[in-house]
């Protein structure tokens, strides 16, 4: 009932489509705005994509050369280019990698942790997990050259988890297992490795990495053989050599000539100092300082006579060429930093570049919120004024109602003028000393009363402050007699001061309006009253014990007609009760 009422106020509606078409035309301009933002920002990450990827690809070809420098460089420029939070998180998570790697491949295993932590806040940005594998490889290398045997373990065990081949799991279980020759865990690295040595799990592309990690699998098998004095190491060795031999892998050769040259030191020393020999060529090939030092080492405690100062003064010049090495790393990567005007003029555009693009989206985005601003302002002056109207409009029907009512008051005080003057009359022409005469007039007099106690009730002012309920209460007991209970419920649940002040006037006038109604009818002799809360709104139930006909009811619906009207201004609703014997019930609905 209260959809149709809406529904038939036109205004109402007119204001609703107004409303509807001003809406859609908001969504249509925010929607334009955004595109167009979406279209910029698009286009300065693609041209950032593509200095981004120039950077790193002209790195790559710089650390396979390994000139660690210049990669170092262009690492660095790709990394100023991308903004991780939100985009480039995989260009950026590979450049740190790559810059741990250069550090670590430099023994610079301080600055290598460092770029890793860098990694960490990211991981979870990139599309591909096989950084998160390489992150925690590449700190398992870095804890186990600063001999953190724990932590080494811990992060090849959680990228062991993180291996998405056979292969990539081999490699691991190899990388374990050096950590578990520097603790003389030997047993257990031949339990683990004696299974993948029966297989040799190849790689998914490259044979020659199938063949490097097999190699390393059967040198470390050999080394715990020969820790455990088992002759079965000699045999692993030799597997070893024949597959690194034919590979030329210096790096791999330079480990397996050092183990079988400990196999031989004791039974055939002569052949023990071979295979040194042969690392010490090794070591030369690869040019690494630190393995020519120690197979130096080595040559000169099996050396003697001419051989023995030749090595002497090989150890002492290599010595002073690795501290001199070592003095010069500490300023590698500053001197690229700070020191080259090349490099400073690179950094000092490239960052000029990114601030250009940063403030031209700075501005674009400023234009979108001062945009968003007006057509929000605009929008909601827009919605505003329809409910403004709206409110008027309704604000204007009750001062109307009230107004009715006034006149109505006018219209009876007349009428009681009339009576008054017909029972003045009445008393003048008749002899009240007769008793019927005198009931009459009586009855006259009566009438006079309750209704100039109706009228004055009916347009007495109505207290609507915090003593509305004691006016409320005072008027409903006013209809009470010695016939009639009046029973009474949560009226004093209902928090009145929080209730709007017309809608407390019009409470009680309709209250008002049907106890007079109601008590017409002689036969009453219980009237229950109740007030709750439900969903928001207050409910209010009248019901009595009256036994009136089903025409009278219909008739005393006809007379409520007042109430009803009073009822919907406020978008309230009233349910007359089924009529039956034990008597009759109404209730009506305000919401808060």
């Amino acid at each position: 009932m209260k959809m149709l009422e809406i529904i038939k106020n036109k205004t109402f509606l007119k204001y609703l489509i107004f409303f509807l078409i001003i809406l859609l035309i908001g969504v249509v301009l925010l929607y334009q705005l955004h595109r167009n933002q979406v279209i910029i920002i698009q286009q300065i990450k693609k041209n950032n994509s593509v200095e981004i990827n120039k950077n790193i690809t002209e790195a790559d070809r710089l650390f396979d050369q390994i000139n660690y420098d210049s990669a170092y460089f262009f690492y660095k420029k790709a990394i100023a280019l991308c903004d991780p939070i939100d985009d480039y998180a995989d260009d950026y998570v590979y450049s740190q990698l790559s810059i741990a790697n250069l550090h670590q491949n430099t023994n610079n295993y301080t600055a290598c942790e460092e770029a890793l932590l860098k990694v960490f806040p990211y991981l979870k940005k990139t599309s591909k997990p096989k950084y998160t594998y390489n992150t925690y490889t590449l700190l398992a290398y870095n804890y186990f050259f600063t001999y953190d045997n724990s932590d080494a373990l811990l992060y090849h065990r959680k990228a062991l988890r993180l291996a998405a081949t056979p292969y990539k799991k081999s490699v691991i279980i190899n990388d374990i297992a050096l950590v578990y020759l520097r603790q003389k865990r030997y047993k257990e690295i031949i339990d683990a490795l004696e299974p993948l040595a029966r297989i040799k799990i190849k790689h998914e592309t490259d044979s020659a990495k199938t063949d490097i990690n097999y190699s390393l699998l059967l040198n470390n098998l050999g080394f715990c053989y020969f820790k455990l004095g088992n002759p079965k190491a000699l045999e692993y060795y030799k597997k070893s050599l024949k597959i690194q031999e034919r590979l030329k892998s210096d790096y791999e050769l330079m480990s397996t000539y050092s183990s079988v040259a400990m196999v031989y030191a004791e039974t055939n020393p002569k052949l023990s100092k071979i295979y040194t020999e042969k690392q010490y060529q090794s070591a030369c090939r690869a040019k690494s300082a630190s393995f020519k030092a120690n197979t130096l080492g080595d040559l000169i405690r099996k050396s003697e006579g001419k051989e023995l100062k030749k090595y002497s003064k090989a150890y002492v010049k290599i010595i002073d060429s690795i501290l001199s090495s070592r003095k010069q790393a500490k300023n590698q990567f500053s001197i690229i930093k700070y020191e080259s005007k090349t490099d400073k003029e690179e950094n000092l555009k490239l960052k000029a570049e990114k601030a250009e693009n940063e403030l031209l989206l700075q501005k674009h985005k400023n234009r979108n919120t001062i945009s968003y601003i007006i057509i929000t302002f605009t929008i909601a002056v827009l919605l505003l004024l329809p409910l403004y109207l709206f409110i008027k409009g309704e604000k204007e029907k009750k001062e109307a109602v009230f107004e009715s009512e006034m006149r109505i008051s006018k219209k009876l005080r007349n009428e009681l003028t009339n009576k008054v003057h017909h029972t003045l009359l009445f008393a003048q022409n008749k002899d009240l000393q007769n008793d019927e005469n005198k009931n009459q007039f009586l009855i006259k007099l009566d009438e006079i009363y309750s209704q100039t106690r109706n009228i004055s009730r009916e347009n007495s002012s109505i207290v609507t402050n915090e003593n509305y309920d004691m006016g409320l209460k005072e008027m409903i007991s006013g209809f009470k007699t010695p016939n009639l209970n009046l029973l009474v419920n949560g009226l004093d649940t209902i928090k009145w001061n929080k209730i709007n002040k017309i809608k407390k006037i019009i409470i009680y006038r309709v209250l008002q309006e049907l106890f007079y109604n109601m008590k017409k009818y002689n036969d009453l002799t219980l009237i229950i009253l109740s007030f709750k809360i439900i969903n928001k709104n207050i409910v209010i139930t009248y019901s009595d014990n009256s036994s009136k006909t089903q025409n009278e009811r219909i008739i005393l619906k006809k007379h409520l007609e007042n109430v009803e009207n009073r009822i919907k201004t406020t978008n309230g609703t009233i349910n007359f009760g089924n009529y039956t014997e034990n008597g009759f019930k109404i209730s009506f609905t305000f919401p808060l």
